[in-house]
């Protein structure tokens, strides 16, 4: 607010810069020391008081051909599992929000069967569908079969574990994409329709480029954790992926800590790469999301504000009919302001 008696320059003079004290934090420095501290001995203990883990041994085995062919077989549980849970669910997610209230109570009881149950229970079963369905018949009912096809000979144990792991997966991933359908405002569905985009069109073009930045994190994190599932192919019985091919080893070594030290080291490894590739698939996704807009200019010229009924220098005023002193207000400047 400015002075009667003060100039222009006293009205507009920088003010003094602020002194900031940064706040101390000593507790956060002694926390930090004793993390450190505890990190260093645990890996001291680990690297020299601790026989058992044989780090030797570790380096022996860890680029063995067994261990890197079973890292192949693992990869592609993964790829090929999370390629068809994808599709499926994204079939399931869309069924759910049928107004078919047939269509819609079938996704609900996949749904029901496939997340409350263990996944080494139905892989489990996946491994008996060769005892129980040992032949599947093709042709018209009530009628002589076209085709029979030996179970066995038809689905390996390679196969019954991707579909065991897919049809698992599925069930979650109906729940991402259908959360993430939802996340769009229903709005942009509309204006679609109005637009005259199909149904093809209005997904791929309108609905779903919205809803990835919700679906893309919740799946990365499905497709981590499906690559440690694939550690549960045994229950099938699959033999080939990484921890039942590093279990074989320490069944003939006579040394299972390095081994599952070895496992663990490229768990950990494939686990960073699927990590880095998120992040930049989510950062892909969430573009304009989160930013800030342009602070707004204000539309009014803004001036120093004085006390009311005082005027400043170069603003005249005029006295109203009952003897009172106005000030004139400024017409020449943007919303009313002058100068």
């Amino acid at each position: 607010m400015s002075h009667p008696t003060g100039g222009v320059d006293d009205q507009h003079a920088e003010p003094e810069a602020i002194q900031a004290i940064r706040r101390k934090h000593p507790w956060r420095f002694v926390l930090a020391v004793v993390l450190v501290v505890l990190a260093a001995l645990f890996v001291y203990d680990a690297a020299f008081n601790r026989p058992v883990f044989a780090w030797p041994e570790v380096g022996k085995y860890l680029f063995d051909t067994r261990i890197i062919g079973a890292i192949g077989y693992t990869l592609q549980l993964t790829v090929y599992s999370m390629i068809i849970a994808i599709v499926l669910g994204v079939l399931l997610a869309v069924m759910r929000q049928s107004p078919n209230p047939v269509v819609k109570a079938v996704s609900w009881v996949y749904l029901w069967l496939f997340r409350g149950t263990p996944v080494y229970v139905q892989l489990t079963f996946w491994g008996l569908v060769t005892v129980i369905y040992k032949t599947i018949t093709i042709g018209i009912p009530f009628t002589d079969a076209v085709v029979t096809l030996t179970t066995k000979d038809l689905l390996s144990y390679y196969t019954l574990a991707i579909i065991g792991l897919a049809l698992n997966e599925a069930a979650y991933m109906a729940e991402i994409v259908r959360a993430g359908l939802l996340a769009v405002d229903k709005g942009q569905d509309e204006a679609a329709t109005a637009l005259g985009l199909g149904w093809w069109h209005t997904m791929t073009r309108v609905v779903l480029p919205q809803a990835m930045r919700v679906i893309i994190p919740p799946t990365g994190n499905e497709v981590i954790s499906m690559l440690k599932t694939t550690s549960l192919v045994a229950a099938v019985p699959f033999i080939g992926e990484l921890f039942t091919r590093q279990r074989d080893i320490a069944a003939v070594t006579y040394q299972p800590v390095p081994m599952l030290i070895v496992a663990s080291i490229w768990y950990l490894v494939i686990t960073s790469i699927l990590m880095v590739g998120q992040y930049y698939l989510e950062k892909h996704f969430a573009k304009g999301i989160g930013q800030r807009p342009d602070v707004q200019r204000p539309s009014v010229a803004t001036e120093t504000i004085t006390v009311v009924g005082e005027a400043e220098p170069g603003h005249p005023t005029y006295t109203e009919e009952d003897g009172r002193t106005s000030i004139v207000p400024p017409h020449s400047g943007t919303g009313g302001g002058g100068r």
